[in-house]
């Protein structure tokens, strides 16, 4: 496997050198440190078999190298936070380990990314969207921001999830968090046996539910929410029904 890491903190990069010399399939080709020389890497080099991005780099994110250049190598992101999963999985991502990266992780992944190539077929053959589609897992935790500060918010932990004013926000039960996300990327990715969008507005979270009433239309009282009600558009209440039974 023609592999190469991506990774501006040195010290991390040369961790993750160490892990990947233990396995014996792995070539190393290249550790790149910025946007810039990712971009150059790949405008001017072979394309590697097998990526290991990190995604903050010092000059901007590591996405913006793979939205400017058209690649098939198989990504496996490199973080300490999982606010990114879900563009991640936009970008041939097959898996995202969370920093520090374990030798456990890092042999997993692989074996994961062994599963996507049959050794009779050649890498740029692959259906990337289809592979991302059966693989990727629902968000766990996302990363919020509160003025400096960062907080991480474990999904379970929220009620639901709503928009206001083009912003979507997370209500738990000690406040709304302003959010990154759209409420499409959230119906896509989150657990949907938990999670439910209910209107055009509200993804409801089902441990949450304190009361539903159907008269004279279907509406939710939350643990947790905003003063505006929660009302199931006519065309979702079928399928909230079904949610609920499943």
């Amino acid at each position: 496997m023609r592999t190469i890491i991506i990774e501006d903190e040195k010290p991390a990069a040369r961790k993750l050198e160490r892990i990947l010399s233990l396995f014996s399939d792995i070539e190393l080709v290249a550790t790149i440190h910025s946007v810039e020389e990712g971009i150059n890497f790949f405008k001017n080099k072979p394309h590697p078999d097998l990526i290991f991005s990190d995604i903050v780099l010092g000059d901007g994110l590591s996405f913006d190298i793979f939205e400017q250049i058209t690649t098939k190598s198989f990504i496996i992101y490199t973080t300490a936070f999982d606010n990114y999963t879900l563009k991640a999985f936009k970008l041939n991502s097959i898996d995202y380990l969370l920093k520090p990266i374990m030798e456990e992780d890092l042999r997993n992944a692989l074996e994961k990314y062994k599963s996507f190539v049959p050794q009779e077929q050649h890498y740029n053959n692959l259906n990337f969207k289809e592979l991302i589609k059966k693989e990727k897992s629902s968000l766990s935790r996302i990363l919020v921001k509160i003025g400096y500060n960062l907080k991480v918010l474990q999904t379970n932990e929220i009620s639901c999830f709503y928009s206001e004013n083009k912003i979507v926000y997370a209500r738990t039960s000690e406040r709304s968090f302003p959010t990154d996300f759209t409420l499409d990327e959230l119906q896509e990715n989150l657990d949907e046996s938990k999670f439910f969008r209910v209107n055009r507005q509200f993804v409801i979270n089902l441990d949450f539910i304190k009361n539903i009433h159907t008269s004279p239309y279907y509406k939710v009282e939350m643990q947790f929410q905003p003063e505006e009600e929660i009302t199931v558009s006519r065309e979702r209440v079928k399928d909230f029904k079904d949610w609920l039974s499943k």
